[in-house]
């Protein structure tokens, strides 16, 4: 009954879409038929202000890292950690909130490792960001993010998220199909694009 309950309770948490009710709470326009048209931290940065922006992705890191941190401190099972990443993982992907609808899920996979393995997650991370500065697409930074963990999982021995981190890749790949195909064609819109012209269409979301 605790698994179940644990596991009901972090996908509800994954499932919050924090960039909506921070729009709503603000009386910001709704970040669903704007821009992208995705509360992720990125439109909503676009849609209702860069502050809003970071709000919203520190929240989706936050809900990520909360239900695997608190995880831990009562069970070393990678088992029922890894059902417990996976639950809020695609509550945030799946949200029941948003009629199944949601993010990419990157910011909360990022909670996720933070939660589980720091290190691995911080220097995958700082990979990710000379990626990001170096080519200015957030997207190509993520899908490195996700290819390098299951590598710098196994150079730190955490063997027991193996599984885990490639079923985020998987995971990811596929909500990221879009944006890989325009990588590939050569089309897809650095970031700073975005930035610097707010009103022109998105082809890529923040990966929250």
């Amino acid at each position: 009954m605790v698994t179940i309950f644990w596991l009901a309770m972090s996908y509800l948490l994954g499932a919050m879409p924090f960039g909506l009710i921070l729009a709503k709470a603000a009386g910001k326009p709704d970040p669903r038929l704007h821009g992208s048209k995705n509360v992720g931290a990125t439109n909503v940065a676009r849609v209702c202000g860069s502050g809003y922006g970071v709000a919203t992705l520190i929240l989706d890191v936050f809900k990520g890292y909360f239900p695997v941190a608190v995880a831990a401190t009562f069970s070393q099972s990678w088992f029922f950690l890894t059902l417990t990443a996976l639950a809020v993982l695609l509550g945030h992907m799946y949200s029941v909130f948003l009629n199944g609808k949601g993010g990419k899920g990157v910011a909360t996979a990022v909670g996720v490792y933070l939660g589980l393995a720091p290190w691995p997650a911080f220097l995958s991370i700082v990979v990710v960001i000379a990626v990001i500065k170096l080519s200015g697409f957030v997207s190509l930074g993520s899908l490195v993010l996700v290819t390098l963990m299951p590598i710098t999982l196994l150079l730190n021995g955490d063997y027991g998220y193996l599984l885990l981190s490639l079923a985020i890749m998987v995971l990811i790949y596929s909500r990221h199909k879009e944006n890989i195909l325009l990588l590939a064609r050569g089309e897809e819109k650095p970031w700073r694009r975005n930035a610097e012209q707010p009103s022109a269409p998105a082809t890529f979301d923040h990966p929250a």
